[in-house]
């Protein structure tokens, strides 16, 4: 049963509405919002009176258009929707949406202070929703925060639905101008630190464009919470399977049980209205149990229809291929020696691959986060300005197709003869690579008994090749024929930007972990 807590600040978070017939905007739309620039159309939208013809006017352009016969929800409210021409020009604007009311006068709403430029939406579990208070260096980027008024920000509150919403339920920070205040809100309940940077980055990047921050997310779900019905169709599982719900700030006594798609349906869905120009995630420590080896599939699903239904809701206006970032795992134990579920699903969050873009899932980019070990924060990393850099580096070269370094070293070959006392490891992907230690690489001979991560047997580097690096086979394993050999295999591989290999031109671009069976 859910606790008092819990319905009171569902009350208190809930944006409450009674109609009167006047028309309205959709509750996501405010002052201070940012829409997505051309060359897409970004669609504006609300609710009032059926049948009503809803004019439209924003920098001396006018749309006219009916709103819908049907009602949209328990008030007997129906939809109004105008897509806008493509908007260069950043603004900012006014846009005003008049009805004519059942006496025959004539009833205004206006957006103040509106920006075009490019809509991104953060999602996923904990390390996602951690605020930019709880990193490294937080302060400071909290202080510096009023020096870019372009950054908008929006974070939907945590509160999941059976069934999908036309509007959010909730909101933890209404749209709003990058700030002291807006940036510094409270811990694990405000605005996302990786939202903010890879936010920040790219819009410097970009010269200045506007971005609109829109976080999404809630600590310790699964990905199959956030999964359309058909993506977990799609995938052998099921909309009935309850799990429950953690929450890092402690406001909630007993968070409800929820149902999977019950946080896609309250804190996704909603927001497919609205025309974006990528989404970035951060998400899968809570499937490195049962589910793990379902991940390459729900990931490469969710991405999949998220794209279809954003695709389909703004009638074509969100990209069928719109860019989709992710970080790679990062860290959590302290203890060097555990394999444990991390390593794949780093593995399956690039659908098998070892890296991306790949060509299972286009436009997919990530940042690797395995080096960046924090001890005593355990799996909530606080070297977030890593994080973002990484994302922001991808991004810029997958979503923007900047002509910028963005990948650590790729493995393109491996070369082992059987009984050879040496192996050796190709790299692509940079012009040089830096052997930061030898360390990292482990091979088995032992056959089927590998599916034993004890008995992997460390393999240090021996030399180094201009893009080729030379490892030892262990004595024991000399004259066997090796099952596998596998790279930053455990859920904390390395001491902190430790790995064994960078790129020698961005030194802060490690190579992704790696895995093959010969």
């Amino acid at each position: 049963m859910m606790s008092i807590v819990w319905l009171i600040s569902v009350l208190l978070l809930t944006f409450v509405i009674q109609s009167d017939g006047t028309p309205r905007f959709a509750n996501y739309l405010q002052d201070h919002m940012v829409l997505q620039r051309a060359p897409q159309r970004a669609v504006v939208w609300g609710f009032g009176d059926s049948s009503k013809l809803t004019t439209l006017r924003m920098n001396n352009q006018i749309y006219t258009t009916m709103s819908r016969a049907e009602s949209a929800n328990d008030l007997g409210e129906s939809i109004w929707s105008v897509t806008l021409d493509p908007v260069s020009d950043e603004g900012p604007f006014d846009i005003h949406v008049s009805q004519p009311l059942s006496n025959g006068t004539l009833f205004t709403i206006t957006l103040h202070d509106v920006l075009f430029g490019d809509v991104w939406i953060c999602s996923g579990q904990s390390n996602m929703e951690m605020s930019v208070i709880d990193i490294f260096n937080g302060t400071e980027e909290i202080a510096n925060a009023g020096n870019y008024p372009k950054i908008r920000l929006f974070t939907v509150a945590r509160i999941p639905s059976a069934l999908p919403l036309e509007e959010i339920s909730g909101m933890f920070l209404n749209w709003s101008v990058a700030s002291p205040q807006s940036v510094g809100g409270p811990s694990f309940n405000h605005m996302s630190a990786v939202c903010w940077l890879y936010g920040r980055m790219i819009h410097e990047a970009l010269g200045g464009r506007p971005i609109g921050l829109i976080g999404t997310s809630w600590g310790g779900t699964s990905i199959e919470l956030w999964m359309p019905p058909k993506a977990l169709k799609d995938c052998g599982m099921s909309s009935n399977n309850e799990s429950g719900l953690e929450t890092y700030d402690h406001s909630f006594q007993n968070p409800p049980n929820v149902n999977n798609s019950d946080l896609y349906n309250a804190m996704i869905y909603p927001l497919t209205r609205m025309v974006i120009y990528g989404a970035i995630w951060y998400q899968g420590e809570s499937n490195t149990g049962t589910t793990r080896d379902k991940y390459p599939c729900e990931f490469s699903k969710m991405i999949e229809y998220w794209r279809q239904i954003w695709n389909q809701r703004t009638n074509g206006d969100t990209d069928i291929q719109f860019p989709f970032g992710f970080v790679q795992l990062s860290t959590a134990t302290n203890n060097s020696a555990l394999v444990g579920g991390f390593p794949w699903i780093r593995w399956h969050q690039t659908f098998d691959v070892g890296y991306v873009p790949n060509n299972v899932v286009p436009k997919v980019f990530m940042a690797v986060a395995l080096d960046l070990r924090d001890d005593p924060n355990y799996v909530h990393p606080r070297y977030k300005h890593d994080v973002g850099y990484r994302l922001s580096r991808s991004g810029l070269a997958v979503a923007y197709n900047q002509k910028v370094e963005f990948q650590g070293p790729i493995v393109s070959n491996v070369a082992y003869s059987t009984g050879s006392s040496t192996l050796n490891i190709t790299y692509t992907a940079v012009s040089n690579i830096e052997l930061r230690n030898p360390n990292g690489f482990e091979v088995c001979c032992q056959g089927s008994k590998c599916l034993d991560d004890k008995i992997w047997i460390p393999s240090s580097v021996s030399s180094k090749n201009g893009l080729t690096i030379i490892l030892t086979v262990p004595s024991s394993c000399v004259g066997q024929q090796l099952y596998g050999l596998r790279y930053l295999w455990h859920e904390t591989p390395c001491l902190f930007k430790q790995a064994a290999i960078y790129s020698y031109t961005d030194p802060n671009l490690p190579s992704p972990p790696y895995i093959k069976l010969f």
